[in-house]
């Protein structure tokens, strides 16, 4: 009896990294697809049937991919490039697929050799998938497999509205459903595949959730409603996940291109699954492959002359020394951030957040690489208008990052560092004066909040500048969802930040400590 080994390669969340490189100073890091190419260069030696699939979250993410759409537009896409010349089989569409808008995705698209995958996204008009193509059908000798690509649903309530004009979000869940049983029907593949944007709602071992269950992620409910499901592919968490979940094989392959996510199937000569395993394989043992390091050099070079370019001084400090500690209370690198978007908006109050651990904060003499080292979203800005019960509820929410350890020390809670740290999901305001006493219990820590002096007005409006993500409800800020909105600002915050600070020259760092954490 003859077995055929099967091997797939998986991508996700790769934002953009094709050099191993920090961008924020430029020193070496085991990320990016020139290192990911030599795993998969060595994986295809070894094996005869190997698939390659992206799994979404590819075009945008570095200094390189965001300059490459504002000034090298008219060149083919640097990561379509790079994929084209790896052979990928397929690749899914992400949430941050659509930040630079449908016109960038739709040519990235045209340009890839391979195709783009999305059940659920469908055109408003039609009801069609709007890429047209919901699943693809490989065939490996006398075998079948079938690979469905599903993306997560929730991208409206962070999305930039124009970014997904004409477009409906369907359900991943039903959708997943829906075509699994319709292509066993038609299709008759031996092996059924999902490569969904998108991650687990629940603990793997336990069942327990492990967020609101707001439908942004429905791993777990794929797998265990879902019959006869090989393999699911998973991502939009940026976990390193392996394992197998009410008999499916499921894995997900970290974020920026630092791991390799490989699926093993064999299968007898009915097409019967004899075996399924799943390992992470890590870039850091990898040289860079040279030829994609070429294909991107052009962009690459570009980009590293612009992230070079000075753009004024700042008078003062707005250097991150301790990242922990700016959440902690007010300071003049958030203040001006704040003040960035609250002179964009025409509104006097703002919220924003330190968006990593990584981030440096603005030197002496800035260059566009502080502004994209610190700034790292392409976010556009909203104005809502919300009562004081709206904007108690966020101060609420935003104070449930910290608990107080063994020690009675503030820490971050578990919850906003698993499945991934999400340190973007602590909001820090100006225009208000507020104090977070984290002592007390989640849901009752503002202990302060006042508007020019005094209590916030219970029936009166205010104006509230927010990043699109936010103003959306991302982060579990519900409170924000169905806002009224009463302005976009539709420039990219970097762009903001790099023009307010030109107009200037030299900004001063100022700190007015409107707000504290105490405990």
């Amino acid at each position: 009896m003859v077995n055929t080994k099967i091997i797939i390669l998986l991508t996700s969340d790769v934002h953009g990294n094709i050099y191993p490189i920090n961008y924020g100073n430029n020193e070496q890091a085991h990320v990016g697809l020139a290192k990911v190419a030599a795993l998969m260069e060595q994986e295809r030696k070894k094996n005869k049937h190997v698939i390659m699939i992206d799994n979404g979250d590819l075009i945008q993410g570095t200094p390189l991919t965001y300059h490459y759409v504002n000034f090298l537009a008219e060149k083919k896409n640097p990561m379509i490039k790079c994929l084209n010349m790896l052979q990928y089989d397929a690749a899914v569409v992400g949430n941050h697929e659509f930040n630079y808008g449908l016109n960038v995705l739709k040519n990235a698209v045209f340009e890839s050799k391979f195709p783009w995958l999305c059940a659920n996204i469908v055109d408003s008009r039609t009801d069609e998938p709007f890429l047209g193509k919901p699943y693809i059908i490989k065939k490996i000798g006398a075998f079948k497999l079938a690979i469905v690509g599903i993306t997560t649903h929730y991208i409206p309530n962070w999305e930039n509205p124009n970014h997904i004009e004409g477009l409906r979000f369907k359900d991943a869940l039903s959708s997943a459903k829906e075509w699994v049983a319709k292509i066993k029907e038609e299709e008759k593949p031996d092996i059924v595949i999902i490569s969904y944007h998108g991650g687990f709602e629940r603990d793997i071992q336990t069942g327990e959730p492990t967020e609101v269950l707001t439908g942004e992620n429905q791993g777990y409910s794929i797998c265990r409603e879902i019959d006869d499901l090989d393999v699911l592919l998973t991502g939009h968490q940026h976990r390193s996940l392996t394992g197998s979940l009410f008999g499916t094989e499921i894995i997900q392959a970290s974020n920026n291109g630092q791991m390799v996510g490989k699926v093993t199937l064999i299968l007898n000569e009915k097409g019967e699954v004899l075996e399924k395993s799943s390992e992470l394989l890590s870039v850091a043992v990898a040289e860079e492959k040279k030829e994609i390091i070429e294909i991107a050099m052009e962009y690459e070079n570009s980009t590293q002359k612009w992230l070079d370019t000075p753009i004024g001084f700042i008078d003062g400090d707005m250097i991150v020394d301790d990242p922990f500690a700016i959440r902690l209370e007010d300071s003049s690198l958030i203040e001006f951030i704040n003040k960035v978007q609250m002179e964009a908006a025409n509104v006097k109050i703002a919220n924003t957040a330190l968006f990593n651990n990584e981030s440096p904060g603005f030197k002496s003499n800035v260059t566009m690489r502080d502004i994209v080292s610190n700034y790292i979203y392409p976010n556009t800005l909203k104005v809502l208008a919300l009562k004081a019960e709206d904007i108690k509820a966020a101060l609420e929410q935003t104070a449930k990052y910290f608990t107080l350890n063994e020690q009675g020390e503030p820490s971050v809670n578990p919850s906003f560092m698993y499945p991934k740290p999400q340190h973007y999901n602590y909001d820090m305001w100006e225009g208000i004066e507020y104090i977070l006493d984290i002592s007390k219990p989640i849901g009752k820590r503002v202990v302060k909040l006042l508007f020019e002096g005094k209590p916030l007005e219970e029936n009166k409006v205010y104006e509230v500048v927010m990043n699109n993500y936010r103003a959306g409800g991302g982060g579990n800020y519900l409170m924000f969802q169905n806002k009224p909105v009463v302005r976009e600002v539709q420039f990219d915050m970097a762009e903001l930040i790099a023009n307010y600070i030109m107009e200037r020259k030299t900004v001063a760092a100022t700190c007015d400590h409107n707000w504290k954490v105490i405990w």
